[in-house]
């Protein structure tokens, strides 16, 4: 069987203010393009479809469209929630899609309900995971501690239960929404930490052929049967690395893969920048970059004057300017930006607990801190939810 591994659509999503509707429309195209080009058999959608809980009306046109012209090619989309998505939104309607070839997943409860394929060597068992937070999840899997790894392990348990009865040399994939061990993260990202832990162990999905993540936006392989496809279009500047992609991957008669990437439309190349500001205007070797999207970080002493007009002038889709100055973080004349950058709100929580009494939180009270900041991220994800 071949399926083409996408996710991180984030329709919805501008890059910098830049609308990425365009983009999106034009991904799309590509996809049903490959579909249909390349004789896949099934579609495999990891999470993230839209930007936030509550899309803008744009997108939720996007999306019908994408899911239209998949049904119209008769090939089966299995396609589960992220944690940027609002699962009970996306999957309203999911029974009578269902009956076009479309497969929403979006219920922690259907984790061992899998969509099942057939082909000429027997069944394929898709089993859709979404975005498992744990605080809303944990009393669905009976699980007494409330985290990634807990939630995540009680799911494959039914994962592997279902499939244990089902006739020898059934294949399976699973799709989940999930930071796993030894991935990279980029900027783009929602934090999904819980108890200051957001990754989980790739052995958690040991037992079935293919799992195909999402979440991270880079084209990631954790090993040969798990693999993060990556976000099809670039959402923040750590991403100028990326090669934006899909996987196709063939699962033979035993359950082996073959993966290849299938390389997406991306608008325009992302560059960063570094300099004086001077320095960066007469540089040769950047003419490469003057159609590119640009990120420039100002490395001038003294800020010079009206710098993002210059760089305009020579670059024409500067999107981000940042400054840092050639000083050290010790000097007392350090901005608040500089002291902060690169400590998430926990370390900058515990910095405070040092600033006021002069000695750092003791183990506790770190449990305490994290403890707070695990209360916050889940009452916001529960409020956006019920929006």
């Amino acid at each position: 069987m071949r399926l083409l591994h996408t996710s991180d659509w984030h329709l919805g999503r501008a890059f910098h203010r830049v609308s990425m509707l365009d983009a999106q429309a034009a991904f799309i195209g590509h996809l049903v393009t490959t579909v249909r080009e390349r004789d896949v058999d099934a579609v495999v959608v990891s999470g993230d479809v839209y930007d936030r809980a509550v899309p803008p009306l744009s997108a939720v046109e996007l999306y019908d469209d994408a899911l239209h012209r998949l049904a119209e090619l008769g090939v089966p989309t299995v396609m589960i929630s992220g944690n940027h998505d609002s699962a009970r939104r996306l999957g309203v309607g999911a029974g009578l899609i269902g009956r076009a070839g479309i497969h929403l997943r979006t219920e922690a409860g259907r984790c061992g309900d899998p969509v099942v394929l057939p082909d000429a060597h027997g069944d394929v068992a898709f089993y859709g995971l979404p975005y498992l937070e744990p605080a809303l999840v944990k009393d669905e899997f009976g699980v007494a501690k409330a985290g990634h790894e807990q939630v995540l392990a009680a799911a494959m348990e039914r994962v592997r239960a279902d499939l244990a009865a089902r006739a020898a040399g059934t294949r399976s994939v699973v799709l989940a929404h999930a930071f796993v061990t030894g991935g990279a993260p980029s900027d783009s990202e929602r934090d999904i930490t819980v108890g200051g832990v957001s990754a989980v162990p790739s052995g958690v999905f040991d037992g079935v052929d293919y799992v195909a993540l999402g979440h991270l936006h880079g084209s990631q392989i954790i090993s040969e049967r798990v693999r993060y496809s990556g976000s099809p279009l670039p959402y923040s500047f750590s991403e100028a690395d990326h090669r934006k992609s899909m996987w196709l991957v063939d699962l033979d008669a035993d359950g082996a893969v073959a993966a290849e990437r299938i390389d997406c439309p991306v608008p325009r190349p992302l560059a960063r920048v570094r300099g004086d500001l001077d320095d960066l205007l007469a540089d040769p070797d950047l003419t490469a970059h003057e159609e590119s999207w640009v990120e420039a970080t100002l490395t001038d002493e003294v800020r010079p004057d009206d710098p993002m007009a210059k760089l305009v002038d020579r670059f024409p889709h500067t999107l981000s300017l940042l400054f840092e100055p050639r000083r050290t973080d010790t000097r007392p004349d350090a901005t608040y930006a500089e002291r902060l950058k690169g400590r998430d709100d926990h370390e900058i929580a515990e910095d405070f607990v040092t600033h006021v009494r002069g000695a750092g939180p003791d183990e506790d009270e770190r449990a305490v801190l994290r403890a707070a900041f695990d209360t916050v991220r889940t009452d916001d994800v529960v409020r956006e939810v019920a929006r």
